[in-house]
């Protein structure tokens, strides 16, 4: 892994790419293959990878690299890549600020703080687990609670189990990943409890994860109380409303345990990104974008999961090269025209993106539907309501993105248009 910082730090670059994960790392090749001669990559951890590394399972890289591998196993391969190229990293490094001429202020263990000049900016921070304090669970505040992702570091990389019986708060897929491998180092997991009426987590993890080791999932039912002093004792869960997720305080009943992991949801990592004054999407709570995955601000690009949650990491590559073959082609003075087409969130669809398109060229827009459909109907549509384009699914869930592929011959036409994405079920009349 990359773990230095370069010998001569640069006073300027072409690029700057705040973040060493996945999404930093493409975008920093992409870059540079794009037109930018001089890209440096800037990580708060002592080694380039990101969360891949304590990701010791394996479902990385089908998309990406047409095989299965671990998480430690698809970071070699950007890393090597990376490595291939003459770019920068610095790691062990905080990105401050970024002012209004994309000038980076840096913080590093070797030099203090350090301010680079950049002509173009590419944000690939991630994001972080929301926590406890997130939803306010009432209940004394005891060791043993911890969030999934932290456990998982605990457990994969420095061999320290959290406890010996288990809750596991939320069905996202780190909480899944969690059940089968804590049961896997002899912990006994007591189960997995979803406030929604549906999982947070893939498929695939459901079925491998939990049913293949016998572990209840309990949807519509949530944690509601905490208990114990110096360490958690048990847990008191109840069924919500399917409607208000108002919890049923009067059929609760308590769970003994001595560990407790949230998983509950991941969180874009975008302070930095609100002190840049970038226009934002409530849903995402990221970054507003063009195809090209730049922001409000020009110059300024943004990718991965610092602009929504992926489900696959080898989408957030897709992203990235996206990103980077942007900003290299933007200092090479290179970057295409600016998008015509407006894209609004329709029927059954939470959020878009990108959120602007052009006519002129190809484009993947990623999307999530907010309640679980079988046999729905994809629509792109006028204002008018009138389809623009139709795609028929097998089935959506709000834990899985759904991709649009979109092709120039099916926007001809609509040159500063405003259209709608609409998931609906479909009825079997002419079926």
């Amino acid at each position: 892994m990359i773990t230095s910082a370069p010998h001569h730090l640069r006073a300027s670059y072409d690029v700057v790419v705040v973040g060493g994960g996945p999404a930093g790392l493409e975008a920093a090749v992409t870059a540079q293959m794009s037109g930018a001669e001089h890209v440096l990559i800037v990580d708060r951890e002592p080694e380039a990878g990101g969360v891949l590394l304590q990701c010791v399972h394996s479902g990385f890289g089908l998309h990406r690299f047409g095989e299965e591998l671990t998480g430690p196993e698809y970071a070699q391969r950007i890393v090597a890549s990376t490595l291939e190229h003459d770019i920068d990293v610095l790691a062990d490094a905080y990105a401050l600020d970024i002012d209004e001429h994309r000038r980076v202020k840096l913080m590093t263990t070797q030099a203090g703080v350090t301010l680079i000049e950049a002509r173009a900016i590419v944000l690939a921070m991630g994001a972080r687990e929301r926590t406890r304090a997130a939803i306010r669970i009432p209940g004394t505040r005891p060791a043993g609670v911890f969030t999934a992702g932290l456990a998982q570091r605990l457990v994969n990389l420095y061999g320290l189990l959290p406890g010996q019986r288990a809750v596991i708060l939320g069905s996202g897929d780190i909480g899944l990943i969690m059940a089968r491998r804590l049961t896997l180092e002899g912990i006994e997991v007591v189960g997995v409890f979803e406030i929604m009426p549906h999982p947070n987590g893939l498929n695939r993890n459901i079925v491998q994860c939990l049913h293949d080791f016998n572990i209840p999932l309990h949807l519509s039912t949530t944690v509601v109380e905490i208990h114990g002093q110096n360490r958690i004792e048990k847990v008191t869960v109840a069924p919500v409303d399917g409607d208000t997720l108002e919890p049923h305080l009067d059929r609760a009943w308590e769970v003994p345990c001595d560990t407790l992991l949230i998983s509950i949801g991941l969180i874009p990592e975008n302070e930095l990104s609100h002190q840049m004054r970038l226009r934002f999407d409530p849903v995402t709570r990221g970054p507003i974008v063009s195809s090209a995955m730049e922001c409000s601000r020009n110059g300024v690009f943004a990718c991965g999961n610092v602009v929504h949650i992926h489900d696959l990491v080898d989408f957030v590559s897709a992203e990235a090269m996206v990103a980077g073959r942007s900003a290299g082609q933007y200092v090479a003075g290179m970057l295409p025209r600016l998008d015509n087409v407006q894209l609004q969130t329709g029927e059954n669809v939470a959020y878009c993106v990108p959120h602007t398109i052009s006519t002129e060229h190809a484009h993947t827009v990623y999307l999530r539907v907010r309640k679980p459909l079988a046999a729905c109907t994809l629509q792109l549509v006028k204002p008018d309501g009138i389809p623009v384009y139709t795609q028929k699914l097998r089935y959506v869930f709000p834990a899985e993105m759904v991709n649009l592929k979109l092709h120039p011959a099916i926007l001809a036409g609509f040159h500063g248009a405003v259209l709608r994405l609409n998931i609906t079920s479909r009825t079997t009349e002419g079926e």
